[in-house]
């Protein structure tokens, strides 16, 4: 069964409290700020933009963003237990779309790389309608990210299919394309959350038993929540969170148990 807990506070506190416990987490799974609303062009769009969080609110510089992106990996390297992984689902804002590649660009002067990009294809798209030139987006990344030192080691499920004479491996095609809803439904508190689907999909490739997930951005708790469909609930996952808002933690521990009540309850009537 998975076990979890959110801790209402800074990411970095968090990890601040983990590093001084000695505790080590296999993956870190999450969908940062995308830092977008500072460069809108209207009083109104900017309005709209920060209210998709009921406390944060997404604009810092782009050199602040970068600084923290930074900062973060720092911090995530004194927790991310050997072989470990980073699954970083970003995307960008249509009137900054540089400001994303540029924070990917910071993760470079830390001890990780990327190692895979994932393509999150969503349901539904984000019209970009009023714009004659830019592209309707209906697809996000999930950035695969590890220490440079296991860039040929980073723990990952995929299953031999075969070995040659000469003892070569052979491994079965995992794509980097994933299809899943865009979130598991509205919130007021936070609108701008991610699928639970897309959670379990990554954890299908990338967690093993015992593993422990940290969220540093839990927001709704959807992380969480596909945490417990991963092996429909038949694991001994740990999930860490940080957030912010306390009313986003309660949204969450109500929503995570109510998922456990109906899913768990009517798997044990069969």
């Amino acid at each position: 069964m998975t076990e979890h807990k959110i801790y209402n506070e800074n990411c970095f506190d968090t990890l601040n409290r983990l590093k001084g416990e000695g505790k080590k987490v296999n993956i870190i799974l999450t969908s940062p700020p995308y830092n977008t609303a500072r460069c809108v062009n209207t009083e109104r769009a900017r309005e709209i933009l920060n209210q998709r969080y009921d406390i944060h609110f997404d604009n810092m510089t782009d050199e602040e963003y970068r600084n923290w992106t930074k900062d973060l990996f720092n911090e995530f390297d004194n927790v991310l237990a050997e072989n470990g992984v980073i699954l970083y689902n970003i995307s960008y804002g249509s009137e900054n779309p540089n400001a994303m590649w540029e924070a990917i660009e910071a993760i470079r002067s830390t001890n990780f790389m990327i190692a895979d990009t994932i393509i999150w294809k969503k349901s539904s798209a984000l019209p970009n309608n009023t714009s004659p030139n830019k592209l309707t987006r209906i697809v996000e990344f999930v950035f695969v990210i590890c220490r440079k030192s296991e860039f040929g080691t980073f723990q990952a499920n995929k299953g031999i299919k075969s070995v040659s004479e000469r003892g070569q491996k052979y491994y079965e095609n995992v794509f980097n394309y994933i299809e899943a809803p865009n979130n598991d439904g509205p919130c007021k508190l936070n609108k701008a959350t991610y699928s639970s689907d897309l959670v379990l999909h990554l954890l299908n490739i990338y967690a093993r038993e015992n593993d422990v997930i940290y969220d540093p951005f839990m927001g709704t708790g959807t992380t969480i929540i596909g945490c417990h469909k991963f092996m429909g609930g038949r694991n001994n996952i740990v999930c860490y969170g940080s957030e912010l808002s306390a009313a986003q933690i309660e949204f969450s521990e109500n929503r995570i148990a109510e998922y456990k009540a109906k899913h768990f309850v009517e798997s044990a009537l069969f």
